[in-house]
C-alpha cells in the first residue's frame, strides 16, 4: 500500500503523466525506418537505467527518458541509406526516494527490444558520477514483447489476454 501511496503523490504522479502523454505523441507521429526508434530507445534506457540504479543502491522514486534520433532530423524517406546507422540521444530526469536529482545522458545506437541499449550512458545522482556505461541491460535476453501467434495456414494475430475482474462482497453481519 505504501508504494501505491507513493506512486499516487501528485509530486510523483505529475512527471509520469507527462512521460506517458510524451511517449503516446511521439508514438503517433513517429515514422518506421526499420532502424532505432526514439521511443523504444527511451523505454527501454528507463527501464534498463532504473534497474541499474536500484541494483547498485539507489531507490529510484521515479525516472523519465526522452531520445532524439540523428538529432531530431526525419529520414527523408522509409528506405534511406542505411550506410550511417542511426544515433539516438537521450536525456533522462528523475529522483531518488531521498530527493537526490537523477540524470542520465549520452547516445544509443543499438536498442534490442525492451531488454538492452547499446551507446555511451553516464549517470549522475545528487551531481556525482555514479556509472557509465556502453551496455544497460541484457542484450542476450528473449525480447520483452510476446511474438505474434499464428494460426496454421492463416496470417499473423497479435496475442489475446483476456483480464475478469470479480468483485465480492460480504453480507453485513446478522443482528
Amino acid at each position: 500500500m505504501g508504494a501505491l501511496r507513493r506512486v499516487l503523490h501528485p509530486r510523483t504522479l505529475a512527471p509520469i503523466c507527462a512521460a506517458a502523454a510524451a511517449v503516446v505523441g511521439v508514438a503517433a507521429c513517429e515514422p518506421s525506418t526499420g532502424g532505432l526508434s526514439s521511443v523504444a530507445v527511451a523505454v527501454t534506457t528507463d527501464k534498463t537505467a532504473t534497474s541499474t540504479l536500484e541494483r547498485i543502491g539507489f531507490k529510484v522514486r521515479w525516472l523519465s527518458c526522452t531520445a532524439n534520433i540523428d538529432g531530431g532530423k526525419a529520414p527523408v524517406t522509409a528506405s534511406a541509406s542505411p550506410s550511417k546507422p542511426s544515433v539516438a540521444t537521450v536525456d533522462c530526469q528523475g529522483e531518488t526516494d531521498s530527493g537526490q536529482e537523477i540524470t542520465l545522458k549520452g547516445k544509443v545506437t543499438d536498442e534490442r527490444s525492451g531488454t538492452c541499449v547499446r551507446g555511451h550512458l553516464v549517470a549522475k545522482v545528487g551531481g556525482k558520477v555514479v556509472f557509465e556505461a556502453s551496455v544497460l541491460g541484457n542484450c542476450n535476453a528473449a525480447p520483452s514483447s510476446k511474438p505474434a501467434t499464428r494460426s496454421p495456414g492463416g496470417p499473423s494475430r497479435p496475442t489475446v489476454t483476456v483480464t475478469v475482474t470479480v468483485t465480492e462482497t460480504a453480507d453485513p453481519p446478522a443482528k
